[in-house]
């Protein structure tokens, strides 16, 4: 099953599922790839152990305010130069 995403949930099965998974997070590339659903997709037809269930969590969280981050820096840099 590739993971799905409704409503901000991803689903790893068909109960079981990680809630309120920014899109931005979800959606986001590295690369050419999209970290969150890859390291998920890398894991098909295997159970999560807690430690890997903590590691994608924190994924999350770093791909969210690593897209934080990249806003800021636009903002930054596209500010327009006074003298």
């Amino acid at each position: 099953m590739v993971p799905a995403y409704p409503m901000g949930r991803v689903y790893i099965n068909d109960t079981q599922y990680f809630q309120m998974v920014p899109q931005i997070a979800w959606n986001f590339y590295i690369g050419g790839y999209q970290p969150a659903q890859k390291w998920l997709k890398d894991r098909k037809g295997r159970g999560l152990t807690f430690e890997d269930i903590l590691h994608y969590q924190k994924i999350i969280v770093a791909l969210k305010r690593t897209d934080e981050i990249m806003e800021e820096i636009d903002l930054v840099y596209n500010k327009p130069k006074t003298n």
